[in-house]
C-alpha cells in the first residue's frame, strides 16, 4: 500500500472518532502539516470528509454511502461462520448461531461436536425464546414492550421441569443473564441438554442473534458448561464486530 494511501485511510479512521483540524490530524498521525492538507483536500474534493465552519473536518457524506452499503451487505451467516469453528475447534462440542424468527429463535447455523453422545438439531429447525439460552440471551437484551409482545401470555409452555413456565421467574433469570452477558438453559427445553449462549449485536447495537455451546448432562457436568461461558461471550464479541457493532 503507498504512503500516500495509508495516511488518507488513517485520517479517515481518527475523523470516524470525531471532528479534528489539520494541526491535530498532523499531531496524532504524525504527518506534516501541508502533508495533511493535501490529503484533506483531496478527501475533500471526493466528498470523503467535509470542511466544517470552524475549520475542523468530519466525515463526509460519501463515507456514510459506503458505510450503509457496507452493512447492508453483511450476511449473519457468513460474518459468523469463521468464528462459530473456531469456537467449536476449541471447545469439541455443539455451536449454533440463532436468530429471532417471530416469537421464537431459529438456528441459522452449526457447528457439530466432536462427541459421540451430542445434541440433535438442525439449521432451520425453531425453538421457543422462553426455555433455550439462545432465546433468554436475546430476551434480556430486548426492551420490556418488545420482551411483553414476543411472549405473550402466561403460564408458558412447559417442556422439562425446569421450564420456566412464570413471567416472574423468567425475569428474574434474564436480569442475571443481561447482568453477567450470557444467558444458560438448565435443562429447560431438554431433560438432557444444557447450554450457554451470548448474544450478538449488530451496528446499530440491537441484539439479533446469539451464539451458544449445548451439551448433554453425560458429556460435562454444569461446572464445565459454565467455564465454556467465556469463550462463548468472546465470540459473540467476535462476530458483533464483523457486523459492524462498536462497544465504545
Amino acid at each position: 500500500m503507498s504512503s500516500s494511501v495509508e495516511r488518507a485511510l488513517h485520517i479517515l479512521v481518527e475523523l470516524a472518532s470525531g471532528p479534528a483540524t489539520i494541526s491535530e490530524l498532523g499531531r496524532r498521525l504524525d504527518v506534516h502539516r501541508t502533508t495533511s492538507l493535501r490529503l484533506l483536500r483531496t478527501l475533500e474534493d471526493e466528498r470523503f470528509v467535509r470542511r466544517m465552519d470552524d475549520g475542523r473536518y468530519r466525515i463526509g457524506p460519501r463515507m456514510t454511502t459506503l458505510a450503509q452499503a457496507a452493512l447492508e451487505g453483511l450476511d449473519l451467516r457468513a460474518a459468523a461462520s469463521g468464528h462459530l469453528r473456531e469456537l467449536g475447534d476449541r471447545c469439541g462440542h455443539t455451536v449454533h448461531l440463532s436468530a429471532l424468527d417471530g416469537s421464537r429463535v431459529v438456528y441459522v447455523d452449526k457447528v457439530e461436536s466432536r462427541h459421540a453422545i451430542r445434541m440433535y438439531s438442525r439449521i432451520g429447525a425453531s425453538a421457543p425464546l422462553h426455555a433455550t439460552a439462545v432465546g433468554k440471551a436475546l430476551l434480556a437484551r430486548l426492551p420490556t414492550d418488545e420482551r411483553d409482545r414476543l411472549l405473550g401470555e402466561e403460564p408458558f409452555p412447559s417442556y422439562t421441569a425446569n421450564t420456566r413456565t412464570t413471567r416472574a421467574a423468567l425475569d428474574e433469570d434474564l436480569a442475571r443473564a443481561a447482568e453477567r452477558g450470557w444467558a444458560l438453559d438448565d435443562f429447560e427445553h431438554e431433560e438432557f441438554i444444557q447450554c450457554v449462549a451470548a448474544p450478538v449485536f449488530d451496528a446499530a447495537g440491537r441484539a439479533t442473534a446469539a451464539v451458544s455451546v449445548s451439551v448433554p448432562r453425560m458429556v460435562v457436568d454444569r461446572e464445565g458448561l459454565l467455564a465454556l461461558a467465556p469463550d462463548v461471550s468472546a465470540t459473540a464479541r467476535a462476530v458483533s464486530e464483523e457486523l459492524g457493532w462498536n462497544q465504545t
